[in-house]
């Protein structure tokens, strides 16, 4: 067992040394639990492009790291990065510091982070939306999106006035068109649930074409025109798929005069971004701060060997789920939707209903 104390110190005193890699880091997070014995393990993150206040999973991811800090007395370091070229010398900041498991946020840092597995077989990683080249000791966190987007798109032909829906990615990579398609397939089922007509603007799974921003800068006008588009091709719901677009979403509703949803992404986005609450029907969540501090809890507290194991969190596990429906003002009765929802995640679960077509 080493030194709490000395290791404490010296990660302070690496990080000093790193400032001029590190392009920020976070404030150390209050301790709202009361007091928890330290323990000798120290779980460290590096965040892609957006900051650990993004809104979206940088924060998710952090929010875990704070919940391991609080509630499992692990120590915690952690490197915000502002653009591609701090992915590397922040994860081998992470690494200077011996950190016991250093968790990737994002696809982008997917070739940095395999790079650094490989080259330090003896620690621990994790790549959140990403994928091992082959290292065993890196572990992918996945998500199997299409499951709960399935319910948000029933969710959505439901609410929609005109059965035109609206979805759009920030780049065209499974993370992103997972989602998608599982949308496409939700509103699809519920107009052959009722006989009706539903169109999907945005995205066709069958030709793998559609909308994308090319990125996933926060609110750009290129997010803003093609909500525009898609709400002057009829739709009136619309799930944006690149983190957070829900200001560029809701001026382009607000500025077309129609009556718009949107459904957010990774988080409880009503919850979270309480500003754009009024227009907000649901989010499908990505519960990456349950996977976070369950991986860091099994590693230790749990006594378990880390593995290279892809976790996947589904809605048979809890990792993915709808928050809970704002703002429906559909024909059908919400009571009546709710029920619907239950038996397709019932069916999702046991196998008989494939939320991918």
């Amino acid at each position: 067992m080493k030194n709490i104390t000395s290791r404490a110190w010296t990660g302070l005193a690496l990080a000093s040394a790193a400032t001029v890699i590190l392009t920020g880091c976070a404030a150390a997070p209050t301790d709202t639990a009361g007091p928890v014995a330290q323990i000798d393990y120290l779980a460290c993150a590096v965040s892609d492009e957006g900051s650990w206040h993004d809104k979206s999973f940088n924060q998710s991811v952090y929010e875990g790291l704070v919940k391991a800090k609080d509630e499992l007395g692990v120590q915690t370091a952690d490197a915000e990065s502002a653009t591609p070229d701090d992915f590397a010398p922040n994860l081998q900041a992470m690494v200077d510091q011996k950190c016991d498991i250093t968790i990737a946020v994002g696809f982008n840092l997917v070739d940095a982070v395999n790079a650094t597995a490989e080259a330090n077989p003896d620690m621990n990683f994790v790549t959140v939306d990403g994928w091992s080249n082959g290292a065993t000791n890196l572990k992918p966190i996945n998500y199997a999106m299409n499951q709960s987007s399935y319910l948000a798109g029933y969710l959505a032909a439901a609410q929609s006035a005109s059965k035109v829906v609206g979805t759009y990615g920030g780049m065209q990579i499974p993370a992103v068109t997972d989602f998608m398609t599982g949308f496409y397939y939700g509103a699809m089922q519920w107009g052959m649930d009722n006989a009706t007509d539903v169109k999907v603007v945005g995205w066709d799974p069958a030709s793998e074409k559609g909308d994308f921003i090319g990125d996933f800068t926060p609110n750009s006008g290129t997010s803003k025109t093609i909500a525009a588009g898609q709400i002057e091709a009829g739709a009136d719901v619309i799930f944006p798929v690149g983190g957070d677009q829900f200001g560029a979403v809701s001026e382009a509703i607000t500025e077309s005069g129609v009556d718009g949803r949107m459904i957010g992404v990774d988080k409880d986005i009503a919850a979270a971004s309480p500003e754009y609450a009024q227009w907000i029907l649901t989010s499908a969540e990505k519960r990456m701060t349950l996977a976070v501090f369950d991986i860091i809890k099994q590693t230790a507290v749990d006594g378990q060997a880390f593995t290279g194991d892809v976790y996947l969190g589904t809605l048979e596990n809890g990792g993915t789920a709808l928050s809970p429906i704002t703002n429906y003002s559909g024909a059908q009765a919400q009571a009546d939707v709710e029920a619907k929802l239950a038996e397709l995640q019932a069916g999702i679960i046991d196998g008989s209903i494939n939320p991918l077509g």
